[in-house]
């Protein structure tokens, strides 16, 4: 069989908020011109929202600008906030700090993130873009003079050993005058755009945290909703990048979680249990003990800022939302900016469409960033996460001078190195023993990841790939202890030996993934690469 092709006008590759904002405001702009448009929404999970975790609290702006009429159409922001909680954890105490006026939370809602984005594909496809949920965009097609050409989606029924299976059905080609790419943290195809068109020339590299999340039933007597709890301190040391959030919903339903800065240099740190640990804090045992865990997740986020977004434009397409690297991580928010960047986007390649060489760079997106309220956010506390290299009371006391003395406009700007290059080696860092799971409100990694939802069929190459196979074992166990075992989420990676502990080698489980992507970004030599598996595997999150 053939691969067959099909033309749009715009292709977007992501179902998240940035790729749904941009396919609304395509599909708006095109009805106010009175034109007729074909915007196709590809998405690689099995449904809309699939893949989507965040924490999550919303500010509206964006929507209250994309959808003015969002409650009247049925939004899923049923929670409002209602107070704002800033607490530093000791090991066994705790105490409150003031509420940084970034994490100021009046006038937000606390949602599914993932729910809200399905309401965001109805609201797409009632405008009449085709969204196709479980195609995976697997490799980037050019024209002949090296512009954007659209996307390739991936075969399926490819088998272990690379041949055809009975299943076998070929992936299309998507073509578009314009292709969006709304691929998320670490997008794949986007780490390719960076090469193809040296998109991060003069750019700081991207950093990265990992975020891991668990979503609660709790007593009704503990319920709070409305509540947005954040902490720092414990169990974290003070040269680690991290903290807690627990928020409240509706329904007796807490959304739990924890966030550890990937610029860590202890290879024998565990995120996952850190957040687990966390969790058996007198300070917040109490909320989950007599409760159900009733999913769970993880999700690499940007942490990089201002500093490190990269050129966004190129011929014949745009980077939107988290794969250009628009969260503020003061306020601990990525969705706003995400679908800003995605409207502004759709604006800038809606006037491409009409022009004589509609593959042609659509340069203005850019300028419609850098004038909006966007690029002003993003830049006035573009020094706050870099100050917190230099450890927890440092980086609070900067963050403080550069909130209400420089009002984010001090005439420096702090730079940043690469994730992958801050590990020491093992035997120049303390060794962390972590406590067993008590399975109340502690639990290991195989429990977890069954609350994920996560499926690959079994038969298809690995879509987690080691460009030398030697290095494992040879460099990372050697000098790191192998911190794979440790950094991913969701015991992918594994060293097994012989019976008498002889012959080593790296056994990755890749059934497991989450498509966090954190290996990806924290392999010390860059060895590992995330590839997009068949279409609908993956995590399947319900209510995250």
């Amino acid at each position: 069989m053939e691969r067959e092709s099909m033309e749009f006008d715009v292709v977007i590759v992501g179902g998240g908020p940035s790729g749904l904002s941009a396919a609304i405001r395509l599909k708006q702009l095109a009805t106010e011109k009175g034109e007729d448009i074909s915007v196709c929404l590809i998405e690689k999970g099995s449904e809309i929202g699939a893949h989507i975790l965040s924490g999550a609290v919303l500010e509206p702006r964006a929507l209250n600008e994309l959808l003015p009429d969002w409650k009247e159409r049925g939004a899923p922001l049923d929670t409002a906030v209602t107070q704002d909680k800033f607490i530093f954890l000791t090991e066994k105490g705790s105490f409150g700090l003031p509420t940084p006026p970034q994490m100021h939370n009046k006038g937000n809602y606390i949602i599914s993130l993932g729910n809200f984005c399905r309401w965001l594909g109805e609201q797409a496809e009632a405008l009449g873009v085709e969204i196709y949920p479980g195609f995976p965009a697997a490799g980037v097609l050019y024209h002949e003079d090296g512009s954007v050409r659209g996307v390739a989606t991936g075969d399926m029924g490819i088998g272990k050993d690379g041949e055809k299976t009975d299943g076998f059905m070929p992936g299309m080609d998507l073509l578009a005058k314009q292709t969006i790419f709304a691929e998320g943290c670490r997008g794949h195809l986007t780490k390719t755009l960076f090469e193809q068109f040296d998109l991060r020339e003069g750019k700081d590299p991207q950093t990265y945290a990992i975020g891991i999340k668990e979503l609660w039933d709790i007593e009704p007597e503990k319920s709070e909703p409305g509540t947005v709890w954040h902490s720092v301190g414990w169990p974290l040391s003070t040269d680690t990048y991290g903290g807690s959030f627990l928020y409240h919903l509706k329904g007796n339903q807490v959304a739990v979680g924890y966030v550890v800065g990937l610029d860590y240099s202890n290879p024998h740190l565990s995120p996952f249990e850190e957040f687990q640990r966390f969790k058996t804090h007198p300070a917040v045992r109490d909320v989950f003990e007599g409760g159900r865990r009733v999913s769970y997740g993880a999700r690499a986020l940007n942490e990089g800022g201002f500093q490190s977004v990269p050129k966004l434009t190129f011929a014949g397409g745009c980077l939107v939302g988290c794969t250009a690297g628009f969260l503020n991580v003061p306020k601990i928010k990525g969705t706003h900016t995400a679908m800003k960047s995605g409207m502004l986007a759709a604006e800038a390649v809606f006037d491409m469409l009409a022009s004589a060489t509609p593959a042609a760079e659509p340069k203005n997106y850019a300028e419609k960033i850098e004038s909006s309220w966007l690029w002003a956010e993003l830049y006035k506390v573009r020094n706050i996460r870099p100050a917190f290299a230099k450890g927890l009371w440092l980086g609070m006391g900067y963050a403080a001078l550069d909130t209400y003395l420089f009002r984010g406009k001090a005439p420096w700007t702090f730079h940043q190195h690469s994730d992958h290059t801050s590990l020491k080696p093992a035997s120049e860092a303390p060794v962390i023993t972590y406590p067993k799971p008590d399975n109340i409100v502690s639990f290991d990694r195989n429990s977890s990841v069954y609350l994920s939802g996560t499926n690959h069929e079994e038969n298809q190459p690995a879509h987690l790939q080691l460009i030398d196979t030697t290095v494992p074992v040879a460099h990372n166990l050697a000098i790191y202890d192998s911190p794979e075992q440790r950094y991913c989420p969701a015991g992918v990676y594994e060293i097994v030996r012989e019976d008498d502990g002889a012959n080593p080698r790296l056994q990755i489980n890749a059934q497991n993934c989450v498509h966090c992507k954190t290996c990806d970004i924290k392999d010390p030599t860059q060895n590992i690469r995330w590839v997009t598996p068949e279409g609908g595997g993956g995590p399947n999150y319900p209510n995250m």
